[in-house]
């Protein structure tokens, strides 16, 4: 039980790390393509354990977006996920992918993160809409990323 907590305060340090550091990347983005703060951050922190996942520190891959990479060439690792330059160019593609989605227009300047989570799990972006759905949400709730809840 001990061992669970202190694992626990880990994670919420490390997330809280996280924020910090790229919660500004994160608002910049927001105001450039209307995508609420909440959403961009509670995606990156449940894809890329908040910085600390295999994509996000060999790819700089925090959002899980398939594509290409060299890591086959470079470090004999098999990866189905794209590799980035920097974590902020990571952050830039997947806003732009979320831009070309048919629900963007509609949301578009919208906060409720509810509705873009709802939106993003019912067009395939997770292979688990429903649990990723409430993870990106459990994420935000648990971090105050928005003001909504």
């Amino acid at each position: 039980m001990i061992i669970l907590l202190l694992l626990a305060s880990q994670f919420a340090l490390g997330q809280s790390k996280y924020i910090k550091r790229y919660k500004p990347l994160a608002d910049s983005l927001s105001e450039e393509y209307k995508i609420p703060t909440a959403v961009i951050l509670g995606v990156a922190i449940i894809e890329s354990g908040a910085g600390t996942s295999r994509n996000s520190k060999l790819l700089h891959n925090h959002f899980g977006i398939v594509g290409k990479n060299d890591l086959l060439k470079t470090k004999g690792i098999k990866s189905r996920y794209k590799q980035f330059e920097s974590a902020a160019d990571s952050y830039h593609a997947f806003c732009k992918l979320v831009k070309k989605r048919k629900y963007y227009d509609k949301l578009k300047g919208n906060m409720n993160y509810h509705l873009w989570l709802e939106a993003m799990s019912k067009s395939g972006y997770s292979e688990d809409p429903e649990g990723w759905k409430q993870k990106i949400a459990a994420a935000i709730r648990k971090s105050k990323l928005s003001a909504t809840f």
